[in-house]
């Protein structure tokens, strides 16, 4: 539940001096003590296995379809161990309809590693956690920082978001994360580790919460007198068209159908049940090949399939 709201924290605009770190702090973590959500992994009870489980499950898609997946997930595997133990193809029936299921034999095998190398504890440093399958760069910090309040810059689409504009001024970051994004990252990080994690945490509710892709609510931003992009007037986006991405018809939606025939079986399924969730054989026959390519989908004598038991 979101805490009640209160008069947001501002300090005067400085349109005649360069902004410094300092004045976005403070106002930031003041507002997210007061407006985060009430997250099951922001909980001291969720642990480290629980932020890194919810890292996986976040990555492009939203709370709401992540919080009844995740609450099951941490029920039936508390630990990595618990989880490392099972089939891989258990973790994507799991996963259901999250989307993107590799991320599902990436948490699996992370969970393996973790049992193997750490003695089933999701490790603190970035240098170890970056070592472990399917964890990248933000993974990595994200865990270091949420789970173990470390000191590292954590760059996901929202915080990226709100430091092209409150920062550089634009309405939106590059497509893609810059080097000079993590460079101007790393100068916004307070010095000390507390408040570097508080910063992570409170820059990126910011962005998800008020400085949204759409219909922003500046009148509800902590750092409205500062930020650059409003200073300037809100200039319209210079790149190029910011396209959504499309579902319907799509490898993905035959993917995801496919896969959903798998989960609800338990026992090996045959080709023609595969065939009748798509008319176009083509396109059916290219999303199963690639399913098995992935990994998500292990082919068997006589034309059956299963999720991957390896």
């Amino acid at each position: 539940m979101t805490a009640p709201t209160k008069p947001p924290h501002r300090t005067p605009a400085r349109p005649d001096a360069e902004l410094s770190p300092a004045d976005l702090h403070a106002p930031v973590i003041d507002w997210f003590e007061e407006n985060a959500r009430d997250l099951p992994w922001r909980r001291p009870e969720a642990g480290a296995w629980g932020v890194m489980v919810s890292e996986f499950m976040l990555q492009q898609t939203p709370v709401s379809r992540v919080l009844p997946v995740y609450e099951q997930w941490l029920a039936r595997w508390p630990r990595p161990a618990d989880l490392a133990a099972e089939a891989p193809g258990e973790a994507v029936r799991a996963w259901g309809r999250l989307g993107y299921p590799r991320r599902a034999l990436r948490l699996h095998g992370a969970a393996v590693a973790i049992t193997e190398r750490h003695g089933g504890d999701v490790p603190s440093d970035h240098a170890q956690l970056l070592a472990l399958p399917g964890i990248g760069e933000y993974t990595a910090a994200a865990v270091a920082s949420f789970a173990y309040g470390r000191r590292h810059a954590v760059l996901d689409t929202n915080v990226r978001r709100v430091f092209a504009r409150a920062v550089t001024g634009v309405r939106y970051p590059p497509n893609a994360t810059t080097a000079a994004e993590r460079k101007l990252a790393r100068a916004l990080l307070p010095e000390d580790e507390p408040t570097a994690a508080r910063w992570a945490a409170a820059s990126m509710e910011l962005g998800a919460l008020v400085c949204t892709a759409k219909n922003e609510t500046c009148v509800r931003c902590p750092i409205a007198a500062q930020c650059a992009w409003r200073l300037a007037g809100k200039p319209e986006h210079e790149g190029p068209p910011r396209r959504g991405q499309t579902y319907a018809g799509t490898d993905r939606q035959v993917r995801g159908k496919l896969l959903a025939v798998l989960r609800e079986a338990h026992a090996p399924v045959p080709q023609d049940a595969l065939d009748r969730v798509w008319h176009e054989p083509v396109q059916r026959a290219r999303a199963l090949d690639g399913l098995v390519a992935d990994g998500l989908v292990e082919p068997l004598p006589d034309g059956l399939y299963r999720l991957p038991l390896t």
